[in-house]
């Protein structure tokens, strides 16, 4: 007998043979679609789907991610007995480009994001057979995923934070990054161009990276970029930053207007978002009257960025602890 819980423990073991068995396997059972996002973008998605679950965990990805990478996950989940939908942000992933050079992390508004998501989810989510209607959303996912439950309430049971995106690590002071974001908006070369320090995707050795601790994860998703060209997703514009950073700050100044039950999950270890943020986020939802699950960010010891991604160890933490609120939610 299969127990999924008990292989999140030691899967990296043998994770090469997990990965082109099983994994493959299940792969194979997916539903691709699209449907039209906002000015006409195609926003593509897959399907995980059985007649026998009647729960379904919308996933939402983070900035350059695509839901091929997601296969481990929902894997996961569809064997727990979820029914699982993984969307492709605009602009990255298999869903349209909006720049030339397809390799610039670019949106012309983040409202975008979250419109596509509202279209996906009365297309997609709200007609659909299931009981239970839940949200995990990763970085950037996490910000769009909470602009979208602040707009449309009561549309979902519960939403699992991961590292979600409300504040944005910088290595310059605050005032100069606004500044500079400022400065770049009112010229449209620079305003589309790779903010400073970045540029067009490449595989970074795994002993520099900042995401996960798990090499086979690692090599699996960069894999993933360099057998598609079309997946890969660069450096953020000086325009996304600046959208990013609003978005960020909109979802902590609209947490009154969300009653959802919320988990979020914090990584110790973090270096691509602003773990103070989340405190934040998890302080104005208990002034507010809805507090997050424990009244505080769940912190992974130990945990890159990316933890749904991490090694075993961290992830089984984490994904236990996802699913086990889900189920609360029941």
């Amino acid at each position: 007998m299969f127990q999924p819980k008990k292989d999140w423990e030691t899967r990296e073991n043998s994770f090469a043979a997990f990965s082109m068995g099983p994994l493959t396997d299940f792969w194979r059972q997916r539903e691709e679609a699209e449907l039209t996002g906002v000015d006409g973008v195609p926003v593509r998605f897959v399907r995980f789907r059985s007649t026998e679950n009647d729960r379904v965990i919308v996933v939402c990805p983070g900035r350059i991610e695509s839901y091929v990478k997601y296969a481990e996950l929902a894997f996961d989940l569809f064997h727990l007995g979820f029914d699982v939908l993984i969307i492709d942000h605009r602009g990255q992933g298999r869903s349209g480009r909006l720049l030339s050079d397809t390799h610039r992390g670019h949106v012309v508004n983040f409202s975008d994001y979250v419109d596509d998501l509202a279209a996906f989810w009365e297309q997609e989510v709200q007609p659909g057979p299931w009981r239970k209607r839940y949200i995990l959303a990763h970085s950037m996912g996490g910000a769009i995923a909470t602009l979208f439950l602040q707009r449309h309430a009561h549309n979902c049971d519960a939403i699992a934070l991961c590292a979600p995106m409300f504040g944005i690590v910088m290595r310059l002071p605050d005032w100069m990054v606004r500044q500079i974001l400022d400065w770049a908006e009112g010229h449209q070369r620079i305003r589309e161009g790779y903010a400073i320090g970045t540029g067009r995707w490449r595989p970074l050795p795994f002993a520099i990276n900042v995401l996960t601790h798990s090499r086979q994860r690692y090599r699996r998703n960069v894999r993933f970029y360099a057998d598609e060209p079309r997946l890969r997703v660069g450096g953020p514009t000086y325009h996304w930053v600046r959208e990013g950073i609003l978005a960020g700050e909109q979802a902590l100044a609209g947490v009154d207007q969300d009653t959802t039950p919320t988990l979020l999950l914090q990584a110790e270890e973090e270096r691509v978002v602003d773990n103070r943020a989340h405190d934040r986020f998890c302080e104005l939802r208990a002034a507010a009257g809805h507090p997050c699950e424990g009244e505080t960010p769940q912190v992974i010891h130990g945990a890159y960025h990316e933890i749904l991604f991490e090694k075993d160890a961290m992830r089984s933490v984490a994904l236990s602890a996802i699913v086990e609120f889900f189920d609360r939610h029941n």
